[in-house]
């Protein structure tokens, strides 16, 4: 099975539809979304009524820490984030609200456990961002494949039996193999605001039987969202931010 899993979208509307002309190209069997629809970005809105049609067109979609801080208000955020999660409870409709409230916090497809932040406690949201936290996670399920976002740099890290992770970073647009002989954590990359020094929106192609991902980089127009979020009067970091990949 070929998936498309596309985390972080952040309210990024050129991004979004940029990365799904290729995933239309590509025309993967199913589409995960890895949550935070929302925040950060000016089209909060479209954002959420886009993931809506793709569910209902057969993609899962799980709860992001920013979705559920647009439904019950930000708590613990740094002051951009904050700020962004106020603004954004005001674009939203009931309905789109709603929506974000009745997201899961995990799915599982294809014996791929799916999580924005961690199979560990993610409620709280916390980061895989190195091996001690990649074990964790791996140790809070017994997927031997689990994917996750939240970080917005993308990783891959091994896992063998007994030993701590080896962390891997996947080159773009080159397939990284899953050994079956291991477990694996993959951390997805961002569509609507990548943090790896590379602008261009970023998501995962899993190909399950093939046993590869794949992370797949779309440039978009990032200087017209910038100009949005100013024009929305969101802190203009967050567009300098999306220019510079950081």
């Amino acid at each position: 099975m070929r998936i498309a899993v596309l985390s972080d979208i952040h309210a990024n509307r050129e991004a979004l539809e940029a990365v799904l002309e290729v995933v239309h190209r590509l025309q993967p069997d199913r589409l995960v979304l890895l949550g935070d629809l929302v925040g950060y970005g000016p089209d909060p809105g479209f954002v959420v009524d886009a993931a809506k049609q793709l569910v209902a067109a057969g993609a899962l979609c799980v709860l992001g820490n920013h979705d559920e801080a647009a439904v019950h208000g930000p708590s613990g955020m740094t002051p951009h984030a904050h700020e962004a999660a106020l603004w954004t409870r005001t674009q939203l409709s009931a309905e789109q609200l709603a929506f974000l409230a009745a997201l899961p916090l995990s799915v599982e497809l294809d014996g791929a456990l799916f999580v924005h932040a961690s199979a560990r406690m993610p409620q709280a949201w916390p980061y895989v961002t190195d091996a001690h936290a990649a074990g964790q996670c791996l140790a809070a399920s017994e997927a031997a494949l689990i994917l996750c976002g939240h970080t917005h740099v993308p990783a891959l890290f091994y896992a063998r039996p007994g030993r701590e992770p080896v962390p891997f970073t996947p080159r773009r647009n080159l397939a990284a193999p899953l050994s079956a002989l291991r477990r694996h954590v993959v951390v997805v990359g961002a569509v609507g605001q990548p943090r790896d020094g590379d602008p261009a929106a970023c998501f995962a192609l899993l190909d399950t039987k093939r046993a590869e991902v794949t992370m797949i980089r779309v440039p978009y127009d990032a200087p017209a969202t910038a100009r949005k979020i100013a024009a929305a009067g969101l802190p203009e970091w967050l567009g300098m931010r999306l220019q510079i990949g950081r």
